[in-house]
């Protein structure tokens, strides 16, 4: 996300959470946020119309891109009540994501064991299902062909 829309979103001016950032540069790596260069943001400024609103920008300087960590850790840069709140929905919500994933695995697994089980046992229904479905190809090749012989109108 860019520096404007995370201002937004915090509810604060964008110039106050880059001052923030600038604080704190140790807890931002490269992996977490970034610059974008002039080239980039001038290809993104044509493609997004809302990126091109940044009237009050500096147009000299680039807006920062963060990571999902980027955001994480600017949460509990920010001191405001909105970032407070913002910190602990995105801690929530990579809770959430984490039990999904658990979860996902653990179906995933336990398919994978039902699947193996069952697939010895249901190799006949298998070879059936695959025997009508290239019968009904056959069937349709056939229909296609030129009709020869006495024909009707």
């Amino acid at each position: 996300m860019l520096d404007y829309d995370l201002a937004a979103l915090y509810d604060a001016e964008t110039k106050r959470l880059n001052e923030a950032v600038k604080r704190n540069t140790e807890r931002f790596p490269e992996r977490f946020m970034f610059r974008l260069t002039v080239k980039e943001w001038q290809d993104m400024r044509s493609q997004i119309a809302t990126a091109s609103d940044q009237t009050k920008r500096n147009i000299r300087v680039t807006p920062f891109a963060f990571s999902e960590h980027g955001v994480t850790m600017l949460a509990s840069v920010l001191k405001s009540k909105k970032a407070i709140q913002m910190n602990i929905a995105i801690v929530e919500a990579f809770i959430a994501l984490k039990e999904f994933a658990l979860n996902y695995k653990e179906l995933a697994d336990k398919l994978k064991e039902l699947e193996g089980k069952y697939n010895k046992q249901f190799k006949d229904i298998y070879e059936a299902i695959n025997y009508l479905l290239q019968k009904d190809k056959q069937e349709t090749s056939q229909k296609e062909r030129k009709q020869i012989g006495y024909k009707t109108k």
